[in-house]
């Protein structure tokens, strides 16, 4: 491949991110830019600035690229198009290696997929409610007039608060019913993550009993309680990193580069 870069755009329904790739597999650079209203403006706001950085992309470029995620038909320059689980499966074995689970939490969806090998052999998504997935946890630090971030560090002073509603809508309810009661934000901060934490869980059941080490990747990579609370009820070691946010669009560029 011309000039030895591989690019990989990944547009979420929240986020969008694109990773280039060395000739030698090393990340040279990314991109992380809202998704927005529009798909196809997004990927537009990441050619450009991947033209800022000097690299140029469809018929005026000489990269290959490959894009993933929800929106990965608005991507008019990319060379090729790969389903996410696949791309995050790439992402989750290039970052940490060896057989494990990789659960992601986007902002509509969460998947689990299972590697053995580096290769994806059981994945399970929850795409059909927003309860387990980054909007829940959206809609529910709004409701408690707090950002996410907070939301977490509340949620580590607090203690245990049932909220068993598996519906948003019905849990969003339940929250409004124990501020109005008088419960502790941060109780109800607690309660919160650990619905996610139990709706995860389950999912991670769905794509194969057991795991010894899960790889969080997505939006909440960097929320240290999530990954707590997750290892506790899974029992098992929850590896992560700044770079796992970017996994989908890393194996997107591997893919992009192996082409």
């Amino acid at each position: 491949m011309a000039d030895g870069f591989g690019i990989g755009v990944d547009i979420g329904s929240t986020a969008t991110k694109a990773v280039v790739l060395g000739s030698d597999g090393d990340v040279v650079a990314t991109v992380l830019e809202p998704t927005g209203f529009s798909s196809v403006d997004a990927a537009e706001r990441v050619r450009r600035a991947l033209r800022d950085r000097g690299f140029e992309v469809g018929e005026a470029g000489s990269a290959r690229c490959v894009a993933t995620g929800y929106g990965r038909i608005a991507v008019p320059y990319a060379d090729d198009v790969v389903t996410e689980i696949t791309c995050h499966g790439i992402g989750a074995s290039r970052l940490f290696g060896g057989d494990g689970v990789v659960v992601d939490v986007g902002g509509q969806d969460t998947k689990v997929i299972r590697l053995r090998g580096g290769r994806v052999v059981k994945f399970a998504m929850n795409d059909k409610c927003a309860a387990g997935t980054g909007r829940f946890l959206e809609i529910m630090a709004d409701r408690l007039g707090v950002s996410q971030e907070r939301l977490s560090a509340l949620a580590r002073m607090g203690s245990e608060t049932k909220i068993s509603s598996m519906c948003t809508v019905f849990a969003e309810s339940e929250v409004i019913s124990l501020i109005g009661r008088g419960v502790a934000r941060e109780d109800i901060a607690r309660g919160v993550i650990d619905s996610v934490v139990s709706r995860v869980s389950a999912l991670v059941g769905q794509a194969g009993a057991g795991a010894d080490r899960v790889f969080l990747t997505g939006g909440l990579c960097e929320n240290a309680f999530v990954a707590e609370r997750l290892g506790e009820a899974l029992g098992a070691a929850v590896v992560t990193c700044p770079m796992a946010r970017y996994a989908g669009a890393l194996g997107a560029a591997v893919r992009a580069l192996d082409s």
